[in-house]
């Protein structure tokens, strides 16, 4: 499947890169390069190349494991610093901005990796990007996604030229690890957690490969934040973009900085929608945290020299913004951090929208035709890659904040019988809260009741995900010793409002772990209601006319025998009246 012209061009292009493979040491030399950049390692040969950069270059590398996957194996990482700042403890003392770049998250799309290693290598050997690491701290994580790595096949991406053979897109347990960075479900996620608030990396870069249609364009290059998170710090994110295009640009890439994914599936002349990740993706959480995270998308159908090469070239760009820059960025960080702590009462957005404002772009593709397909029944997109052609195309990528809610005055307050759960996946951000060690009766809380909950039909990622419909009202409850107290004036308070706010798209409600507060455990048998009903409207002709009224105008109502019952069994004494009440509140009072 690849094209011979410009598989020999990319080639070339690789072997000016790994001019120092006849100068270095074998063991750091990969698969890749040795196999022309046709085929990839097995893990094997991370373990090999992490111990072996550590031994080639002891002051500047060390190699450590941060964490262990399901099946066993160790997660890797190099941290690398030209003047052996190579410790989490060593970085604080040197106040040194850490860039932490990973591949591997689908271990299909394995660039990341090879790219990584060649770029590393000759940075530390003096033969490209001079001094990028003497002002930062290097976190190469060359593969996240182990397990996946290792389910090691020929096709495990049709879609994607090249390597010969390479990893799955999910880990052993079939998480996809980009959708798992707010709810942290799998041990690799952790891991990777801990390593975030370890390091507390000022910039991390997420290497992927797209799929999707056959066009010219090569990579792109998605930041944020730039459209979402603290409005100040956008500046920063908008930055690092634009610089890191015009780099990679000038290296005959041709990047865009958006997703290049249609809007209507299999469709060119339906353009594209920019937009904001949810916080379930690594460029949905990061600006959550006051940190900027970058997707890079090399294109699936360009040859796996070629996409090396491209996804090299983004890493070296990113290195070298943030040792021109790392300082400015690192400041402009730590004010969207002081920012945060003073966001009580302030309306923050929870989700965002792209608006129906359109620009025409030209859009650098190739000769289609779609046709009636007697195989699948629909219309089939057919492309002619030996027929450029320029798409005058729309593109939506005007982007608006939509389900905004004023932050709380204080904080959250997580009852005792929720808090050990709540606690492990705050901790697992690194958000700070504290037990409550006393009881207070009726204190002034809000809290949220569902008017509607409706569960998803289907699994999700392991969950069966909750919707619901509601609103924040006053209302005292007793609150009883244990209790977390979780206080908006934190860095991460954005982060906390993700959490906890029921209608947040990736809260802890919404992916359903909260689901039980949402099930009706407890009925009066029919013959029963049916009594008490009758003895209710005896003693309250009000409710007997509200009952009739209620029968007469509402015809849903009047042939749903159960909600009739319903009607009267919501004013029993038996009711549960904690059913639909989300077991988290919010408060305008430290506790």
């Amino acid at each position: 499947m690849i094209r011979t012209a410009p598989f020999l061009a990319s080639l070339a292009s690789l072997a000016l890169l790994a001019a120092p493979l006849a100068h270095a040491a074998p063991d750091l030399v990969t698969v890749s390069e040795r196999s022309g950049f046709q085929a990839t390692g097995r893990y094997d040969e991370v373990v090999k190349l992490c111990g072996a950069f550590q031994q080639a270059y002891p002051k500047q590398a060390r190699c450590f494991q941060f964490g262990t996957t399901p099946e066993g194996r160790p997660m890797l990482a190099l941290a690398v610093n030209a003047r052996g700042v190579v410790t989490p403890e060593a970085v604080r003392k040197a106040n040194l901005p850490v860039t932490l770049i990973q591949g591997g998250i689908h271990a299909g799309e394995i660039d990341g990796k090879d790219a990584g290693f060649l770029a590393l290598r000759a940075i530390l050997d003096g033969k490209l990007a001079a001094g990028v690491l003497d002002k930062q701290v290097l976190l190469f994580v060359p593969v996240f996604n182990v397990d996946g790595h290792e389910r090691f096949a020929k096709w495990n991406r049709p879609n994607q030229r090249g390597p010969v053979e390479m990893g799955w897109r999910t880990t052993a347990q079939n998480y996809n690890l980009n959708r798992d960075y707010v709810k942290a479900d799998s041990p690799e996620m952790q891991a990777m957690l801990a390593l975030v608030n370890t390091w507390d990396p000022l910039t991390y870069v997420d290497l992927h490969v797209t799929d999707g249609a056959m066009f010219q364009h090569d990579v792109s290059i998605q930041v944020e934040p730039v459209y979402s998170g603290d409005p100040e710090f956008r500046k920063i994110g908008q930055a690092l973009r634009t610089n890191v295009i015009a780099d990679i640009s000038k290296q005959g890439s041709m990047p865009q900085s958006y997703y290049m994914s249609f809007k209507e599936t299999d469709d060119p002349a339906s353009g594209f929608v920019d937009g904001v990740s949810d916080p379930r993706f690594s460029t949905g959480y990061f600006q959550l945290r006051n940190r900027m995270a970058m997707l890079v998308e090399t294109h699936s159908w360009k040859d796996y020299p070629t996409r090396v090469r491209i996804t090299h070239n983004a890493i070296v760009s990113v290195l070298q913004q943030v040792a021109a820059h790392g300082a400015e960025w690192t400041q402009a960080a730590r004010a969207a951090d002081a920012r945060a702590t003073r966001i009580a009462g302030q309306p923050v957005a929870l989700t965002y929208r792209t608006t129906d404002k359109t620009t025409m772009v030209d859009f650098q593709g190739y000769a289609y035709t779609r046709t009636m397909s007697d195989v699948s029944g629909m219309l089939m997109t057919h492309y002619d890659e030996t027929k450029p052609q320029v798409w005058h195309v729309p593109l939506r990528d005007e982007v608006v904040a939509d389900l905004q809610v004023q932050a709380p005055g204080a904080g959250y307050v997580v009852p005792a019988a929720w808090a050990q759960m709540v606690a492990t996946k705050l901790t697992q951000h690194g958000i700070v809260f504290r037990k409550v060690d006393k009881t207070t009766a009726a204190a002034q809380v809000q809290t949220f009741r569902a008017d509607q909950a409706a569960f998803s039909p289907t699994s999700f990622e392991s969950h069966q995900r909750l919707k619901v419909e509601g609103s924040w009202k006053p209302e005292p409850r007793n609150l009883g010793k244990g209790a977390l107290f979780v206080p908006i004036a934190q860095p991460k308070a954005r982060l906390v409002m993700a959490l906890f706010e029921p209608q947040a798209p990736d809260s802890l409600l919404a992916w359903g772990e909260f689901n039980n507060a949402f099930e009706r455990k407890e009925y009066m048998e029919e013959y029963v209601a049916e009594d008490v009903a009758r003895e209710q409207m005896a003693r309250d002709p009000a409710l007997a006319a509200e009952f009739r009224h209620k029968v007469e105008t509402d015809p849903a109502f009047a042939k749903n025998a159960h909600a009739r019952l319903e009607f009267f069994a919501r004013r029993h004494p038996s009711w549960d009246e904690r059913l639909n009440l989300y077991p988290v509140m919010r408060t305008d009072v430290a506790l």
